[in-house]
């Protein structure tokens, strides 16, 4: 059973929410615990259920004691919390835990679920209380004992049921896949190894193969260095997107936090006035997507604070600033200023091997980077992670090295990468071509216990009806259901994620369509797919 960590103290807001939720949670519990104990008795007795070893569940990583849950990790842990306590006992006779037990996990899971989305998101104004997703579902998601009691669903019966949802014109021209996480086995299939264009849920594969390159602990360090030759500041940058200027950081790293110390490294050898510039070459060619300037999407630069948006958003689109890593490095010069370093105006260097570093600061774990790039279609961060996969493995840091990283990463793996082309981490690519097949393999190697630092792939998927990219999605029929990556571009939608059908059997399902006659009817076309396969039995 997955360790409870313990909830972090609430702020005074967090707790009135959690006390305008209480009534819904008390209801939820009620609502899945029939369900819950059902599964329960199929599966035997705590000595024979799933969640001892030899269990095809998916393990958990276990992440650096400073790792925060982001919003979906968070909303997902209001239903493993409550879902793990009821699911997995102690059992009383009736199989059953107390209606108070159950009111006050829901109730404490909340609490922390909604702490770790005001430390995730800071500045984002905070979504409206929402009813829990159902407990088993969510949790067999990520790997807890509310597993399949019953056989898979038969490939002709989700034929019958998914045939006329996906044959729809609104959806031109489409393949999809729907595979058995447990055993790997393909259920259901349709052009499945056709290569179409995936829009964002190639940053699943971008997600494997970074965490498959680096590791889920790896972070993203930028550097402020001295030149003892010429008393330069070199500020270099270390390709973390995510770096902040904000004075409330969260977990991110800090622009200022890196010129105090750096400030204070200065005075320590009595340097009151420095040259600053500021260094890119972690990067190799063009620092502009083939799209061209674009609000979905910054310079690819290994040097800009909060993505160089020019807003106080946290995500989507926005505008940026021409110049992303002159606009950090104009900051950085302003933070020691206030610290009384006198800088003069920056300019583009490269640091020499003979520059001794004054501070650094880094980024959260590679896992919290994979489940925020994930849940919300981050664009900056999967060009980056693509990035630093190509230099993980030995490649030119560009967009072409970045993609035959990436392709090599997933061949390593085993995984159908036949027909797959990227060229870029973020799927704004119209050249980029993906499989059914390979996404719906890359979510169950996700799901793989032989490969636990690929987990936060899974759990980085929004949550229907809750968080990112699906939060305004599936307001009735799969809410908490689906967990699943969307992709959009003008003609394009795309959907591939998880589902847990009706016995409680974990289901990967990949949907792509091209060639789409609008985005509203395509996109209500694949959520009536992947409802449907969370309401099947289908054998």
């Amino acid at each position: 059973m997955p360790e409870l960590r313990p909830w972090r103290a609430a702020g005074p807001h967090v707790v009135r929410i959690a006390d305008a939720v209480r009534p819904r949670l008390a209801r939820a519990a009620e609502t899945v615990r029939p369900r819950l104990a059902r599964v329960a008795a199929a599966a035997g007795p705590r000595s024979a259920r799933p969640d001892r070893p030899g269990s095809p569940r998916v393990p958990r990583v276990v992440r650096p004691k400073t790792w925060q849950f982001t919003a979906t990790a968070a909303t997902a842990g209001l239903a493993l919390a409550a879902g793990v306590v009821t699911a997995a006992g102690p059992w009383d006779s009736t199989g059953q835990r107390t209606a108070e037990r159950d009111r006050a996990v829901a109730l404490e899971a909340a609490r922390g679920a909604d702490h770790g989305r005001a430390r995730a998101h800071a500045g984002t104004p905070p979504r409206g209380p929402r009813t829990a997703p159902p407990a088993a579902s969510v949790l067999t998601g990520l790997g807890g004992t509310a597993t399949a009691v019953r056989t898979a669903p038969g490939g002709k019966a989700l034929t019958d049921v998914l045939g006329p949802l996906l044959k729809t014109p609104a959806l031109g021209r489409h393949s999809a896949a729907v595979v058995d996480v447990t055993t790997g086995k393909r259920l259901y299939g349709t052009g499945a190894g056709d290569a179409l264009v995936p829009a964002s849920t190639t940053k699943i594969a971008t997600g494997v193969a970074a965490l498959s390159a680096m590791g889920a602990d790896h972070r993203l360090t930028t550097r402020a260095v001295y030149e003892p030759d010429t008393g330069e500041v070199v500020l270099v940058g270390g390709g973390d997107p995510t770096l902040t200027a904000r004075k409330e950081t969260g977990d991110l790293a800090g622009l200022r936090d890196l010129a105090g110390r750096t400030a204070a490294a200065l005075a320590k050898r009595g340097v009151r006035e420095v040259t600053l510039s500021y260094d890119t070459t972690l990067y190799r060619g063009t620092t502009v997507h083939p799209i061209g300037v674009n609000p979905n999407l910054a310079a690819v630069t290994p040097l800009m604070v909060d993505e160089a948006r020019t807003d106080d958003s946290t995500s989507g689109p926005a505008p940026r600033v021409a110049d992303p890593a002159a606009d950090a490095a104009r900051k950085f010069g302003g933070f020691l200023g206030e610290h009384g370093i006198k800088a003069t105006p920056p300019g583009p260097s490269k640091a020499t091997t003979r520059a001794g570093t004054l501070a650094t600061v880094s980024s959260p774990p590679l896992a919290v980077l994979v489940e925020r790039m994930l849940t919300h279609s981050d664009n900056d961060l999967a060009e980056a992670l693509a990035r630093h996969t190509a230099l993980a493995t030995g490649r030119n840091a560009d967009f072409a090295g970045a993609g035959a990283a990436v392709t090599a990463q997933l061949k390593k793996l085993g995984l159908p990468v036949k027909g797959a082309v990227f060229k870029d981490g973020s799927g704004l690519d119209r050249g980029d071509r993906l499989t059914a097949d390979l996404l719906t393999a890359l979510l169950v190697k996700a799901g793989d216990p032989a490969h636990p630092e690929l987990r936060p792939v899974l759990t980085g998927l929004p949550v229907a009806g809750f968080t990112g990219t699906l939060a305004g999605r599936y307001a009735d029929g799969a809410a908490g259901v689906v967990r699943a990556k969307t992709g959009t571009l003008t003609g394009v939608n795309s959907l591939a994620g998880t589902v847990v059908d009706k016995d409680g059997r974990l289901l990967a399902f990949a949907f792509l369509a091209n060639g789409t006659t609008g985005p509203a009817a395509a996109q209500s076309a694949l959520d009536g797919a992947a409802t449907a396969l969370a309401a099947c039995g289908c054998r």
